[in-house]
């Protein structure tokens, strides 16, 4: 008896080294309008595109969020930076979400938390493109980090969300292909130490968060005191949250109330 086409791709995907095989059959077979398309679909997956390049969306946060090829993919534990902003959030915030990719963090942001005012920025234009769909009516701006925004925001930021880049230089070729073949070296490579985005990040804060603001940084566990540091010498306290479950680091700097 020939195999279900479920079981045909499970095989397939399996021998190419997915390790969700089961679930990215269903989801692919999901997105396929004709066995010609399934069969392509399958075919880039097994060449290892990643699979929400594929879909055309990814699941982050409850939400599914459009991704296109050349668009870094929101990872599952940045989703525990959402938390930690979305918890220290005043009423009526004014929200950045600055090296926002393809707009994951500050849609799921809204999604629990209605801003008054919501803006991202991107240096990558096929990310601002993509973030633009996630974020009908928000403030997306394309440009190098604070260079993007408008002297309007200066000093009236309550949540600055910036998930920039930490991996440092030497490891990039380190990480799965489908990152280091398939997202924009951008958004994946941080310098000597992972922290050189970092810096710029903590750098300009000051001048752009009102009173009290809070700025969020992913970073990994080991960097995460040096990075403490770096916020401490632009002017901001300090703290540092951790999800063991999520295994993701979460580096908070606060401005001053005056």
């Amino acid at each position: 008896m020939p195999d279900s086409p479920h079981s045909a791709v499970v095989s397939q995907l399996r021998a190419a080294g997915c390790v969700f095989a089961e679930d990215e059959a269903d989801l692919l077979l999901a997105a396929a309008a004709t066995p010609a398309e399934l069969e392509s679909l399958v075919e880039r997956r097994a060449a290892g595109l990643p699979l929400e390049h594929l879909l055309g969306w990814a699941e982050f946060h409850g939400l599914r969020v459009a991704v296109r090829p050349g668009v870094f993919v929101p990872r599952r534990r940045t989703g525990f930076l959402v938390d930690v902003a979305v918890a220290l959030a005043p009423p009526d915030p004014v929200v950045l979400d600055l090296c926002c990719g393809s707009g994951a963090l500050a849609a799921a942001f809204a999604a629990a938390v209605r801003p008054r005012e919501l803006h991202a920025a991107d240096v990558e234009p096929a990310a601002v493109a993509c973030a633009r769909v996630n974020l009908p009516g928000a403030h997306v701006h394309e440009g190098d980090l604070y260079d993007a925004l408008p002297p309007s925001l200066d000093g009236r930021v309550d949540v600055l969300m910036a998930n920039v880049p930490y991996v440092p230089s030497d490891a990039v070729a380190t990480m799965p292909p489908e990152a280091r073949l398939h997202e924009p070296r951008v958004a994946l490579d941080g310098g000597t130490d992972g922290l050189d985005l970092a810096r710029r990040v903590a750098a300009g804060a000051p001048r752009r968060l009102a009173p009290g603001g809070t700025l969020l940084v992913e970073s990994s566990e080991r960097q995460a005191p040096l990075l403490g540091e770096i916020f401490t010498a632009a002017g901001l306290t300090p703290r540092i949250h951790d999800s063991g479950e999520l295994g993701a680091t979460v580096v908070i700097g606060t401005a001053p109330l005056t």
